[in-house]
C-alpha cells in the first residue's frame, strides 16, 4: 500500500510540473513590468505585468493590491496614449476589467485605437499609461484607484504626482 501510495504521490507531482510547463511553454521569456501607484484616497496600488506571447502577441496583467470582495465587481481598465498626467489622454485600448475577487486581469493586446499593433520591441518605446477607474460608467468613473507610466515613459513614484491626473473621455465602442 505504501509502494502505491507513492506511486499515486509521484504521479500527481509529475502531473503538476508538466501542467505548469504547458502553461509557462506560450510565453516568449520576454516581459517589462510597470509600477501603478495609489491614485485616489482608495487603498489600492498594482503592477502591469507585459508578457511576449511567442506568437509575438502582447499579454498585459493587472495584479492590483488592497481591499478585495467576495461580492462580483469589476474594476475598468484602460491603456492610454501619453502620459497620465496629459490634458487628452485618449484611449489605446480597453483593458479587462480588475475582477475585485482576485484583484487581477489578463488582456491579450489587439490593434490599438489608432490602427497600430504592438510588438514587444515597440511596446519599450510606447508613449503611454494605464489607469484603472472604479467603475466603467457613472460618477465612479472620475475615481482612479490606480495609474502609471508606461513604456518610455518615467515610471518612478518620485515622478508621480496623483494631483496632476487628468481624466479620460469614457469610451463606449461601436456595436
Amino acid at each position: 500500500m505504501k509502494k502505491f501510495k507513492s506511486l499515486v504521490l509521484i504521479a500527481l507531482v509529475v502531473l503538476v510540473s508538466c501542467q505548469e510547463q504547458e502553461v509557462e511553454s506560450v510565453y516568449s521569456g520576454r516581459s517589462l513590468s510597470y509600477d501603478l501607484f495609489q491614485s485616489s484616497d482608495f487603498d489600492y496600488k498594482g503592477l502591469a505585468l507585459v508578457r511576449e506571447l511567442k506568437s509575438g502577441d502582447l499579454e498585459i496583467e493587472i495584479d492590483m493590491e488592497g481591499p478585495g470582495s467576495v461580492e462580483e465587481y469589476f474594476f475598468a481598465g484602460h491603456l492610454h496614449f501619453g502620459t497620465y498626467d496629459a490634458e487628452s489622454a485618449d484611449i489605446a485600448y480597453l483593458l479587462n476589467p480588475v475582477d475585485i475577487r482576485s484583484l487581477n486581469s489578463k488582456t491579450i493586446l489587439g490593434q490599438l485605437s489608432n490602427g497600430e499593433k504592438l510588438d514587444f520591441e515597440s511596446f519599450k518605446s510606447f508613449d503611454g499609461h494605464i489607469k484603472i477607474h472604479l467603475a466603467e460608467e457613472g460618477p465612479d468613473y472620475s475615481i482612479i484607484l490606480v495609474s502609471g507610466n508606461i513604456g518610455a515613459n518615467p515610471n518612478s513614484i518620485e515622478s508621480f504626482d496623483r494631483n496632476k491626473i487628468t481624466l479620460c473621455t469614457p469610451y463606449y465602442p461601436e456595436n
